[in-house]
């Protein structure tokens, strides 16, 4: 595993800001960090790149532990922190040939067109970065997270300043590089989330109260709803008298929907009826609900 991060613990004062956090991204993975402000995604991600250390727990990167050889441990990974760190008076091949010196890269002018053509920093590149728009400010910051060549990716509000255009070109970009790297991304943008991951992890109050595959959790929000339809009209009390949370009948008496905690008996009870009452199915599935909708449900105030 790439990230392997290990009943993690952070308080400030009386505040536990991490309570038991566990979690493992591997190789190829695009996975998204979820949760509301104040939940503990930034310290947890601050901890797993070495900028915090906790107060307990283990975190290690590419099979290292970041705790006890943190600059190891750095030069596998890349991170955009939330609040972009940036020197305004440098221009970007100046600011980004410095990041490449800091890793000592043999060719560093290679490594900095590289990463310029990657972030789409080209249009802009003989700008001083306090000249850039707060798109392409961003931009910087990751050209910088890249610069390396890392194997793990953490990106936090990577997608901020930007416009429609810009997060779709940065999508793509996240997308291709998480073909062979790992990367962990906390975003307030949804959407986003939806578009790139197949894994999504949400954390609340500190603790970790959500580790599943977004269709997964996508099916738990819809809460079992199926949507069914006849090619003739059902009689209505017999599909009232389903067991269920709510049916509810259209206009037309064809197309119907049935809340229900198990969705699965309940498709087959829907066939067995339509097999003792020749009633000829046309379509039957369960309807996930949105990640917006996982998300309310699973991070709502107590």
């Amino acid at each position: 595993m790439s990230i392997e991060v290990s009943r993690l613990g952070k308080s400030y004062g009386t505040q536990r800001a991490v309570d038991d956090v566990s979690f493992r991204v591997g190789q190829g993975e695009i996975v998204g960090f979820l949760g509301p402000n104040g939940a503990g995604k930034s310290t947890t991600l601050k901890m797993i790149t070495g900028y915090l250390h906790p107060d307990a727990g283990s975190v290690h990167v590419c099979g290292i532990s970041v705790q006890r050889d943190p600059i190891s441990a750095r030069r596998c990974l890349g991170y955009l922190p939330e609040h972009n760190p940036l020197y305004p008076d440098m221009y970007i091949r100046e600011y980004l040939d410095f990041m490449a010196s800091v890793h000592r890269l043999a060719d560093r002018k290679k490594a900095v067109e590289e990463a310029m053509v990657t972030t789409g920093l080209m249009p802009e590149a003989g700008k001083r970065i306090g000249q850039l728009s707060k798109g392409y400010r961003q931009r910087v910051g990751f050209a910088a997270a890249l610069i390396h060549n890392p194997e793990v990716l953490i990106l936090d509000e990577p997608t901020t300043g930007f416009d429609p255009n810009q997060i779709s070109e940065i999508r793509e970009v996240i997308r291709r590089l998480g073909k062979d790297k790992t990367v962990l991304f906390s975003s307030h943008i949804l959407q986003e989330v939806e578009a790139l991951c197949d894994r999504v992890i949400i954390i609340h109050q500190g603790r970790i109260v959500a580790d599943d595959r977004l269709d997964q959790l996508q099916q738990t929000a819809g809460q079992g709803l199926i949507r069914v339809s006849f090619a003739i009209a059902p009689d209505p009390t017999m599909m009232a008298a389903i067991p269920a949370t709510r049916v509810a009948g259209s206009t037309d008496g064809l197309h119907w929907s049935i809340q229900t905690d198990d969705p699965e008996a309940m498709r087959r009870r829907l066939l067995e009826l339509s097999l003792s009452h020749t009633l000829n199915i046309v379509s039957l599935h369960t309807e996930a609900g949105s990640l917006e909708e996982v998300f309310r449900k699973l991070t709502r105030p107590n």
